[in-house]
């Protein structure tokens, strides 16, 4: 079998909203996925490597026929795969996420693979077949935005109607928001003043700090920051990669989160905002937006929340983003703590989190506000 195309003509009209993507599968057990064909407008089958690339030769310069996604389910073999990765990004227009099978790869080589960051993400493709079309829509988005940075300020970063239905911020939960977000900033106008004039005194640049990040639904927005560090920081994150505080040593390569203790790129002004959280305040205007809440989940850059969207990690994306959270009042500004330990705060916090444990979470902030590391 050399190229199969798998077309789905029977779809309710349900269905056919969410079948809007295809995807090229590439191995021989397409039995224990056959659910994901079911989650796709066309699926299309090679039985390996050569085949793909002969497929995706011939149909990846059309975005008509570009899949949005691939999956790789044979046995895994460095060479072969890198091999692919590299004749993938030199001939496909696209940014084509790929996930590998994990159920392919030996226990013993997952991390291995994880480390060498080939493809975009490792999970058990028969167990994650639901939620496929959503992961290849963030990562797609993903790809676009550390790929091009250039046409960020163009991406769509709104979700669909179907996918904003678990993005939504409880009724309450905005009505509190919107209250507190609306005092905070009239309070603490006098002192955005203040930061603002001692940051441009420091240093040439802006005010504030803007990324994309990843909240509540893996949902991508702006977010705002009094900005801490020196212009263009972010272009000297792979130069610091050995600083990364986030695991140990032979992990580092594989840690989900970058924070380096001490960082030479804050400036004497930012390190004093960070110390003190008040290069926090301009995100209650993301809460304003409803982008965030004040009681949440920290919202992540993309570059970090694109290795976290795994069945272990993904949880922590349906709680809400926010200023401060679990993990703030608990181990923030320790520089032993773990991406697990991290990671297991905040699914712990979207499991049981309700407006009672967000006050008991507020009453604790102040606390947490001046941190006892650099980092």
């Amino acid at each position: 079998m050399l190229n199969e195309s798998i077309r789905h003509m029977s779809q309710t009209g349900a269905e056919v909203t969410e079948r809007k993507q295809s995807f090229l599968y590439i191995g021989h057990a397409l039995a224990r996925t056959k659910k994901c064909v079911a989650l796709f407008k066309e699926s299309y089958i090679s039985e390996n490597f050569n085949t793909a690339r002969e497929f995706l030769f011939n149909n990846a310069y059309s975005e008509e026929n570009c899949p949005a996604l691939i999956i790789i389910d044979i046995p895994y073999n460095y060479k072969e795969l890198n091999n692919f990765m590299s004749w993938l990004k030199q001939n496909c227009a696209a940014n084509i996420p790929v996930i590998y099978n994990e159920s392919a790869v030996p226990s013993h080589l997952i991390k291995q693979l994880s480390s060498l960051r080939l493809v975009d993400d490792i999970v058990k493709v028969e167990n994650y077949c639901s939620r496929l079309h959503e992961k290849a829509k963030f990562l797609q988005k993903t790809k676009n935005y550390l790929n091009e940075p250039a046409v960020a300020d163009q991406m769509d970063v709104h979700m669909s109607e179907i996918e904003m239905i678990n993005t939504r911020i409880p009724f309450l939960k905005r009505v509190f928001d919107i209250v507190v977000a609306s005092l905070a900033i009239i309070f603490f106008l006098p002192l955005y003043i203040i930061i603002a004039i001692a940051i441009r005194l420091e240093s040439r640049g802006p005010v504030f700090y803007s990324a994309y990040r990843a909240g509540r639904g893996f949902r991508i927005f702006r977010f705002f920051k009094f900005r801490t560090m020196i212009p263009n920081a972010d272009k000297l994150v792979n130069e610091l990669a050995d600083l990364n505080m986030y695991d140990g040593a032979e992990n580092k390569e594989m840690s989900a989160f970058f924070k380096v203790k001490n960082d030479p790129r804050v400036t004497k002004v930012g390190a004093f905002l960070r110390n003190t959280s008040l290069d926090e305040l301009p995100q209650f205007f993301n809460v304003l937006i409803g982008d965030m809440s004040i009681v949440g989940n920290r919202p992540l850059p993309l570059y970090e929340a694109a290795v976290l969207t795994t069945d272990q990690w993904a949880e922590r994306f349906m709680a809400p983003a926010g200023i401060t959270g679990l993990w703030q009042v608990t181990k923030r500004g320790q520089a032993d703590m773990s991406t697990e330990e991290r990671i297991a705060l905040d699914i712990d916090y979207a499991r049981n989190h309700s407006l009672k444990s967000d006050l008991m979470i507020i009453l604790k902030t102040p606390t947490a506000l001046f941190q006892k590391s650099n980092v």
